[in-house]
């Protein structure tokens, strides 16, 4: 987590920066940086790979999500019209990086979430390790106010973290319907 902040802080910075966030202060890096969450994930071979999920479809309810994955691969991501889905090969010393729907919605969909999966392997364990980068729990989140200062309509409600992630949380993985959730 040491040597992740500070690429994690840089990444938002860049990224709020296209939506008019001059700087990450205090309240800002509890809404998009809050909690930081690593997970170690130990996918096991499956010698029928197709009869089982990794992880099902969906988007992470982070701002991002930096991704290390190991050299087996596994991970896919939706294609852009959602017709199908593409690889994202391993690439080694490389990071992921998805877009959450944190992002999104703070946005107003300037951003869009990454619907992905993952899908075990025949022969080999897999290992991934996410860093979430979400909200604290009890911050309260919407579409930016410098995204809406010229007049563009709110696409989504404010809504507190913690409800977001609980929603998430309270039914299977369904691509990116919890994003309904915030939808005025």
């Amino acid at each position: 987590m040491k040597w992740a902040k500070p690429i994690i802080v840089k990444l938002l910075e860049v990224l709020l920066e296209k939506l008019n966030v001059k700087q990450i202060d205090e309240p800002m890096k509890s809404v998009v940086m809050g909690t930081l969450i690593v997970n170690l994930i130990h996918y096991p071979v499956c010698p029928n790979p197709e009869l089982t999920a990794g992880a099902g479809r969906h988007a992470d309810v982070s701002s991002i999500t930096m991704l290390l994955q190991d050299d087996v691969g596994g991970l896919y991501v939706r294609e852009p019209k959602g017709d199908g889905w593409i690889h994202v090969p391993p690439v080694k010393g490389a990071l992921v990086i998805n877009i959450g729907d944190v992002l999104q919605i703070m946005s107003n969909d300037r951003y869009k979430s990454v619907e992905h999966r993952v899908i075990v392997n025949a022969s080999r364990n897999r290992v991934s390790v996410p860093i979430f980068v979400n909200p604290a729990p009890d911050a309260v989140f919407g579409p930016l106010t410098q995204v809406l200062e010229n007049g563009e309509k709110p696409l989504y409600k404010h809504v507190v973290y913690s409800d977001y992630f609980n929603y998430f949380f309270s039914k299977g993985h369904e691509g990116k319907q919890t994003i309904e959730f915030a939808k005025l």
